[in-house]
């Protein structure tokens, strides 16, 4: 469970609340990824680990050394959607993996312009530079849905936009692969609501009244924390996206213009 899937379970009825069920992974199922560094990098490391009765979910961690407490931290966790996606992680003679820098121009697409394409997958269904820098994986296409879904949700009685938002944890991490680089990173976005006339209001959903309340207002602004996975090819075509999860971290009334 997320801090942000705390506070908003902490905000609804005991009824409505999931029982808590406390997590571990299977090391007999889990792969590790060890990266060799130069003197002073940040330590981190990857792991891909399995669940279900055929082993047949898998989920890409990624583990970082924190600088200042010097302890050991789970700094992104990103199920895939089809563990046959996964590329071919290089090792070397002594199986450490090798550390991609995720922005090097080497890359078919660096860090910033992956991040750039899964938020315009958001904002426009991929329109401007999604469907140019990502294949049409089952993760993509899911998140040109939520645009789609997002936008029509209110019909002709309000509106519904996805907007760029600052990356609150711009660290990112990659690995060589076979055909380029298995890339880890974050982004946000946000997400603005509004009502298309006057006397309207929209009335907070459960999942929203950690932060909202219950008391209806013409608009609301939320924002998400999203953790993307994708396979990045040095050749100069697609890039494909196995994965995200994101998580709403806050939310907030907004002025009743549909502009953010």
């Amino acid at each position: 469970m997320s801090l942000a899937d705390f506070k908003e379970d902490e905000a609804l009825p005991k009824a409505d609340r999931k029982p808590y069920r406390p997590w571990s992974y299977d090391l007999a199922a889990t792969d590790l990824y060890i990266p060799r560094l130069q003197h002073g990098q940040q330590r981190w490391f990857a792991a891909v680990t399995r669940a279900g009765s055929k082993k047949q979910h898998a989920r890409v961690l990624v583990l970082a050394e924190n600088a200042k407490s010097k302890r050991w931290e789970m700094v992104a966790t990103v199920d895939l959607d089809n563990l046959s996606q996964l590329p071919k992680i290089m090792l070397d003679k002594d199986d450490y993996a090798t550390a991609v820098d995720p922005a090097s121009t080497s890359l078919a697409a660096p860090v910033d312009l992956l991040r750039s394409a899964v938020i315009d997958n958001f904002a426009t269904g991929g329109d401007l530079t999604g469907r140019k820098v990502l294949a049409p994986t089952k993760a993509a296409k899911r998140q040109v849905k939520a645009h789609h879904d997002t936008i029509h949700k209110f019909g002709t009685r309000g509106t519904a936009q996805f907007v760029s938002a600052d990356t609150k944890f711009p660290d990112s991490y990659a690995l060589k692969t076979s055909t380029g680089a298995l890339v880890v990173f974050s982004h946000n976005h946000t997400q603005h609501d509004a009502v298309a006339a006057p006397g309207l209001e929209i009335v907070p959903e459960k999942q929203d009244r950690a932060w909202l309340g219950t008391t209806p207002r013409p608009a609301f602004t939320y924002t998400f924390t999203c953790s993307d996975v994708a396979a990045v090819p040095t050749a100069p075509q697609p890039s494909s996206l196995l994965g995200y999860g994101c998580r709403r971290t806050d939310a907030a009334a907004a002025g009743p213009s549909t502009s953010v």
